[in-house]
Parts: C-alpha cells; structure tokens; sequence
C-alpha cells in the first residue's frame, strides 16, 4: 500500500458514511492519475463528437454534443486500469463495502463550457432494476468543481427521510430518472480538481448547469460488494474482481 493511501479514510469518514451514506476526501488523487484521466477523457470527447458528426446528429440519448457526456464503460485497453485498480480505491472500497469488492461501472460525466446541462434528482441503485446491496459511487473531479460549473448535490440521508430506493420516473425530454421532487436543494460538493465524493447508490443527488467558460469533468468508477444483475439474471453491468478477501486484484 502506498503512502498517500495509508490511513486515506478516517473514522469520521466511516462514521459519515454509516450516517448520512458519503463523504469526501479533497485532493486525495495522485497528480500523474489525474493528468491521464484528463487526457484520456479528451480523447473520447473527440471520438464521441466525430461519431456524432459521422451521424449528422447533435445528440444520442442522453448525451448532447458541446453540453453534456456519458462517456461509459471503456477502460479496457486504457490506462484507466491504474486508477481503478489503485491502492487508492481500494482503501475506499474496504471502508465502504468490506474485503470483497468489484468494477461495477465506470464513466466520465461530462458539462460543456456555458451551456452543460443539469441532472435530476435521482439514486444510482433505481437504474439497475432488481433489489440488491447498494453499491458506491465514486465522484472523482478532474476540474475544480463549485455551483457555478454545476457540481453535485447530494442529499443526506437524515433529510432525505430515508435509506430505501425511491420510486422513479423518467424525465420524457432530458431522459433521466428522477426521483426526488422535494424542496430540499441538497448540499453542494465544493472542492478542487483531484477530489472523491464518495457515495452510496441510495444517496439523492443531482446537479447544476454549468455557467462558466471552462469544462466540468468528473470520472466516475462504481463498485459493488457482490456481482448486480438484472431481472433475467444476467449481469447489470461488470462484475471484475477488485478486492477478494481483502486482497487487492490488479485489473485486466
């Protein structure tokens, strides 16, 4: 275990998780991660916009040229392994989940300089569509995030009322899962570029447009305690073996 991820997870950390289900830790990400993170997240920008381009179209599906990306599920063949296999994950995976722990997804969330877009109120665990564990997202800011380039919210669980999954329904015109309507605004993620909000997948959150001239890049790792699947048993996503019995795997 390196250093910078000896001891990375306090017990107030732990504590906060178990109470509220997320914390953050500001400027935990190695320098020379973040810097290929932020170049690799360029490149598919510019793959993304090109297969647009090829299609004569400005969006496909939730993703809006210039404004907002899902850019999902590619880390194979990248070095994106480094970060996800990383003593760094694996210490917040062992405080969060335990000693066992996989890959269950991993994107870049993308909002384009003056015109990104907003997200929903929603939980991760309502797109997954089976009763399971919940799992942990990992918000990790390739950028300096504030509200006005349209950081997370997240809304704890003593004001959300509850653990549970909410029921959700589906935005027709953004084509997002919502299910939040209260009057809470939730609580903002205000922290400089190398930052992991942690949280789990019943946690209520949402975001902001993003107002400035500048991108605002997240890269977001998932991982759950045991393998998710879907209503025909199939897999909901990956299940790649991260921590088995405490033991850090390396990745693919």
């Amino acid at each position: 275990m390196t250093a910078t991820a000896q001891g990375l997870v306090s017990a107030a950390n732990r504590k906060q998780f178990e109470d509220e289900g997320f914390f953050v830790l500001r400027g935990v990400v190695p320098p020379e991660h973040l810097a290929m993170m932020r170049e690799i997240c360029g490149e598919f920008i510019t793959t993304y916009d090109a297969e647009m381009d090829a299609a004569g179209e400005t969006r496909q599906g939730i993703n809006i040229k210039g404004s907002r990306y899902f850019i999902s599920n590619r880390h194979k063949g990248t070095r994106l392994v480094e970060f996800i296999y990383s003593d760094v994950m694996a210490e917040i995976c062992r405080a969060t989940l335990g000693e066992n722990a996989f890959l269950f997804w991993e994107q870049f969330v993308v909002k384009g300089p003056e015109k990104g877009s907003k997200f929903s109120w929603h939980q991760d665990s309502a797109y997954v569509g089976t009763p399971h564990r919940p799992y942990i997202t990992c918000w990790v800011t390739l950028d300096d995030v504030c509200e006005a380039n349209g950081t997370v919210y997240l809304l704890p669980y003593s004001r959300a009322g509850s653990r549970e999954v909410f029921p959700h329904k589906r935005n027709d015109e953004s084509h997002d899962l919502e299910g939040y309507f209260g009057p809470d605004p939730g609580d903002p993620i205000i922290v400089p570029a190398g930052s992991i909000a942690v949280f789990s997948s019943t946690v209520l959150h949402r975001s902001g447009f993003n107002t400035t001239p500048q991108w605002r890049r997240v890269y977001l790792p998932q991982y759950s305690a045991e393998p998710l699947r879907r209503p025909d048993g199939k897999l909901a996503a990956f299940a790649e073996p991260f921590l088995v019995n405490g033991v850090r795997r390396n990745g693919v």
